[in-house]
């Protein structure tokens, strides 16, 4: 776990930031030579990253093998080995010059692919995602639908009997009435008097008219 740790620091520090510093020097000041040694430095640490991926998954029980990590950065550095020059002019430039044509071919079919590839996922993505906003609106359009159908007449009579106002006041009272020995109605004390009343004030004017 240590020489992990160490080994990281040492990839990180002295083989990523140090080496971009002298490169943005190199622009800077316009040196053609540093400027070509730094590209060449670069060209091999790419290919050293891209075989890391695979050696730590797979070599990283081999004894020493952080430290040779280590080892390997400082001699693509030293300016007395001049281990990324070395490796560039000895294997990767005459492979690359030599597989530069099917290189580019492949990159330019690749590119292609991927934009026919792109084009056509996007395609397939905008179908699915107007495909489901339609088919949610349709299921909500019969949702409403149906909750609309489910109010009868009954019920829609219901709730405007509901929303009726309902009627002030007292009741009006109920005039209780009795019966008589023979199942004839009585008349109350008040009426009978008014009754009474109304037969004197009728003789009565009999008289002065005969």
């Amino acid at each position: 776990m240590v020489s992990w740790i160490i080994s990281r620091l040492v990839v990180l520090i002295f083989g990523t930031l140090y080496p971009a510093y002298y490169s943005y020097k190199a622009v800077k000041s316009k040196d053609i030579k540093e400027y070509v040694k730094w590209m060449m430095y670069w060209i091999i640490f790419a290919l050293f990253t891209t075989a890391e991926t695979f050696t730590d998954i797979f070599l990283c029980w081999f004894p020493f093998y952080y430290e040779l990590k280590i080892a390997f950065v400082a001699w693509l550095l030293s300016p007395y080995t001049k281990g990324s020059s070395l490796l560039y002019r000895k294997f990767v430039h005459p492979t690359l010059s030599s597989k530069e044509k099917e290189i580019d071919d492949c990159l330019v079919q690749a590119k292609d692919r991927s934009y026919d590839a792109l084009v056509h996922f996007g395609k397939r993505g905008l179908n699915v995602a107007a495909t489901a906003a339609v088919m949610a609106a349709s299921k909500g359009q019969g949702a409403l639908s149906e909750r609309l159908r489910s109010f009868s007449m009954q019920d829609l009579t219901t709730i405007r009997g509901d929303g009726a106002p309902a009627p002030s006041g007292p009741p009006p009272p109920v005039t209780g009435r009795s019966s008589g020995k023979h199942g004839q109605p009585k008349m109350s004390r008040s009426a009978s008097e008014s009754a009474g009343s109304s037969g004197k004030k009728g003789a009565r004017l009999k008289s002065l008219l005969t």
